[in-house]
């Protein structure tokens, strides 16, 4: 009972904060944060990077060595199956990313605003699957306070960024044209695959429980992906690119310092 208490107000959570960021549509008439839109998708890539070393490859590395099995084969072979996980998810699913006219994945006639919230959706997919490992990971330690710090440092730093990062979805819909309301309700919905991919991990990691290493690898090759691939082209777009590359820094010390601090 504790854990599902522990694991449904981790990833209820981060999804509350991606919709209160995607409410700052209502604050903004020009529909724009300018140079703060850089260090915000800064700031989240920061965090998934901290993330994905300190909340899910070491602990990755630790429970296989627990099991016996040297530490870098799940975690180098997840990680990997994590990255082309989302690259396929790229190759099959039409999206288009904020700021830019290319349309990646197949031909699509949907409109231009699925096909951005599309674009966000993808890259929300890991970090509810994170956040879910951590706390099925605290679970199988024994379930005390102590063994869901990690997951509760990992879903504060992940609640963190999506704040911004919230904003950073219904605001360029704004700028569509996309009606205030339906920006926010659409900016919202993006986040809604957190707590759903969150929940589908956890169920995967308790039925078979030797996979955890893996789908620990996995979900931190999936947000580097999207850090690599999306988050860090997308804060360098403009002329200034020293703010998105503080927004990475300070991203990465808040969630180190989370980690470290509660793990």
């Amino acid at each position: 009972m504790q854990f599902v208490l522990f694991a449904s107000s981790g990833l209820g959570f981060i999804f509350l904060m991606t919709t209160l960021g995607a409410a700052t549509v209502f604050l903004f008439k020009k529909a724009s944060l300018g140079g703060a839109q850089q260090i915000c998708l800064g700031f989240a890539a920061g965090v998934m990077i901290a993330a994905s070393v300190w909340s899910l490859l070491l602990p990755a590395i630790e429970a296989s060595e627990e099991m016996g099995i040297p530490g870098w084969i799940p975690a180098a072979g997840g990680f990997i199956l994590g990255v082309l996980f989302l690259l396929w998810l790229d190759k099959i699913i039409p999206h288009l990313h904020p700021f830019t006219n290319f349309v990646e994945g197949p031909t699509s006639k949907s409109k231009r605003t699925t096909l951005l919230i599309a674009a966000v959706t993808l890259h929300n997919i890991p970090e509810g699957m994170a956040v879910g490992l951590a706390f099925a990971l605290g679970a199988q330690n024994g379930g005390t306070m102590a063994d869901y710090a990690p997951a509760i440092a990992l879903a504060l730093g992940i609640g963190i960024q999506n704040f911004p990062e919230g904003a950073a979805i219904s605001l360029p819909l704004k700028q569509e044209g996309v009606s205030s309301r339906k920006s926010f309700f659409l900016g919202t919905m993006s986040g809604i695959v957190e707590p759903i991919f969150g929940f589908f991990a956890i169920l995967l990691a308790m039925w078979i429980t030797p996979l955890m290493p893996w789908l620990l690898a996995f979900a931190a090759g999936a947000m580097i992906y999207v850090v690599v691939e999306e988050l860090i082209p997308e804060a360098n777009l403009n002329e200034h690119s020293h703010l998105g590359t503080l927004g990475v820094i300070a991203g990465f010390v808040v969630m180190m310092i989370l980690d470290v601090a509660l793990g």
